[in-house]
């Protein structure tokens, strides 16, 4: 049922997302671990590379509301099959939770992914800076 819920959400927040260049839209959905639901869309630019992905605008709502771990994502697109988080984007999501399901979907698929399975060899401080120690 929540990640019904994460899907619906981040279906809505894709209907958001300002993509005039590539008219590739996205909408996500993380769900932190208070159980609220923040979501984000991309946000392109001209120069490309300040474009923000909706995973990262995601995870950006739900830090400055207070939170710092996650327990689910969800992502949507339109294309077939539904398009995975980038690789940007997987090392984000990794900083707020070693492993979460992952749900990828669009308008004719979904499928759910582990966010492990997706970045099995993160990145990873030795510093207390990360919180997944």
């Amino acid at each position: 049922m929540e990640l019904e819920a994460l899907v619906a959400a981040a279906r809505v927040a894709r209907e958001n997302a300002y993509a005039p260049y590539s008219n590739f839209r996205v909408g996500a959905a993380v769900m932190g671990a208070s159980g609220r639901i923040y979501v984000g869309c991309n946000v392109e630019n001209a120069t490309y590379g300040a474009t923000i992905c909706a995973e990262r605008a995601a995870v950006c709502s739900m830090v400055a509301a207070g939170e710092t771990r996650l327990t689910a994502v969800a992502v949507f697109t339109d294309c077939s099959p539904a398009a995975s988080p980038c690789g940007i984007c997987r090392q984000v999501l990794v900083e707020f939770a070693e492993d979460a399901p992952v749900v990828v979907a669009s308008p004719e698929s979904q499928s759910v992914l582990s966010l492990a399975a997706l970045l099995p060899k993160r990145f990873a401080l030795s510093s207390g800076a990360n919180l997944n120690g």
